[in-house]
């Protein structure tokens, strides 16, 4: 296994933990309001952070497990090069996206970060903090699109999208 894939397949874990860890505290934030009418000023921002953090770094898995939602109506009629020509051109497309959205995102974070900005919440986190996510998650995506094309063109498009991960 690659060192990228690994690095994927750890992020992916750390997505998962993110994601249950903002359960949690929504949870806790629910018993703590409603039954204690005692809410905090900390667990709605920093789930959010969780879900955005568990999103944005979860993304070059689930495209090199080819979990993204897929429409193979047409695809699964075409011809074995035809496939492969939807394949580049699909993975050619979010490079184009993930690369627009990468530098897009680092100047909206390099702003907040030179600038200061915070959330403006009580717990008035710095506002990078959630952005910084954003061009690290589609340079991340962007690196696996790149990796997926080589694989395509090297070894064909996968025999069966969505299939078991490695």
């Amino acid at each position: 296994m690659s060192a990228f894939r690994r690095l994927t397949t750890w992020l992916a874990w750390l997505a998962a933990v993110l994601f249950a860890a903002s359960g949690v505290m929504l949870s806790f934030e629910v018993v703590a309001r409603y039954f204690f009418t005692r809410p905090t000023i900390w667990a709605a921002e920093l789930s959010q952070l969780c879900l955005i953090w568990g999103c944005l770094v979860g993304m070059p898995w689930v495209l090199a497990a080819r979990r993204h939602i897929r429409i193979n109506a047409l695809t699964v009629r075409l011809p074995a090069r035809a496939v492969l020509a939807c394949e580049v051109f699909t993975l050619a497309v979010v490079a184009v996206f993930s690369t627009s959205v990468l530098y897009k995102g680092w100047h909206i974070f390099a702003d907040s970060f030179d600038r200061g900005r915070t959330t403006g919440s009580l717990l008035d986190l710095p506002a990078w903090v959630a952005e910084l996510a954003v061009p690290v998650g589609f340079a991340l995506l962007l690196v696996q699109a790149i990796v997926d094309t080589v694989d395509v063109i090297r070894h064909g498009p996968p025999a069966e999208p969505g299939g078991p991960v490695e």
